[in-house]
């Protein structure tokens, strides 16, 4: 999906780029791989027609699609058993204190239990995930269920929200910058933020008084910028693409280096 930068009112220049972002297949695939607890709503049996929701750990298996290892007295599981369509919640942690702006999924679909030619899979996926569970993954009462999507939602912040079909989204890669997503916002929001302000007027040609990193992946990142004129965001891409942080390092100082000399 792409999007047009967004610029201040007194900006007459010629039209910002549209600039190249991620799909939001892949965005929910990474936010999947990055999560291992969400909310699991199931249709409630008790009160027929309810939804009723769990805290749910999950797992992931070569097609995205999340594992559940529940007991036979989960509330959850006696729903599932009478209606398998549910609904999976996933959330990203906000990373400035706005809970609205971070990113989050719905899968829906159905979760069934797992068939017995994929439970060593299965297994072996959660475990890797949840090594906890390895105390009572052998008891008798405990099962391996599997939620097959047949569609998704996605909401990446203020404005950003689309429907996924559950092809393009089992077929999507997490982004690879997934595992040092998290701390390369961190160091940025911490001790860079008038390098950000300087990038946002530099490729957005918006003046701002503060700025927090809200995401980052392999093409660029995203900001949240404190205007005159009110909160406003940003996506700026590097110019090439990043896998690594050493690689986001090292294009994020090329980038201040060239708005401060250019």
């Amino acid at each position: 999906m792409s999007t047009t930068a967004p610029r201040q009112h007194a900006y007459t220049g010629p039209p910002l780029p549209v600039l190249e972002e991620p799909t939001y297949a892949e965005r929910v695939r990474t936010l999947a791989a990055q999560g291992s607890t969400a909310m699991l709503s199931t249709v409630s049996k008790k009160q027929p027609g309810f939804p009723f929701g769990s805290l749910m750990p999950y797992a992931l298996d070569i097609h995205g699609r999340p594992i559940f290892l529940i007991s036979n007295m989960a509330m959850h599981t006696h729903n599932l058993r009478a209606d398998p369509r549910c609904s999976l919640f996933l959330t990203q942690p906000s990373t400035d204190g706005e809970p609205l702006g971070a990113a989050r999924a719905t899968l829906v679909g159905e979760a069934l239990p797992v068939p017995e030619s994929d439970a060593p899979a299965a297994r072996d996926s959660y475990l890797a995930r949840h090594q906890n569970s390895r105390n009572w993954v052998s008891f008798s009462d405990f099962h391996f269920f599997r939620l097959n999507p047949i569609d998704v939602y996605y909401v990446g912040g203020f404005g950003v929200m689309g429907w996924v079909t559950a092809e393009d989204y089992m077929h999507a890669h997490p982004d690879p910058l997934m595992d040092s997503a998290a701390g390369i916002l961190a160091h940025m929001n911490a001790d860079h933020v008038e390098s950000m302000i300087l990038l946002a007027h530099t490729h957005t040609h918006i003046d701002a008084t503060q700025a927090a990193m809200t995401s980052v992946d392999r093409l660029g990142f995203t900001l949240r910028l404190t205007t005159a004129e009110g909160m406003k965001g940003a996506r700026i891409n590097y110019p090439e693409p990043a896998r690594s942080a050493a690689e986001v390092r090292q294009q994020l100082v090329t980038m201040v280096r060239t708005a401060k000399t250019g």
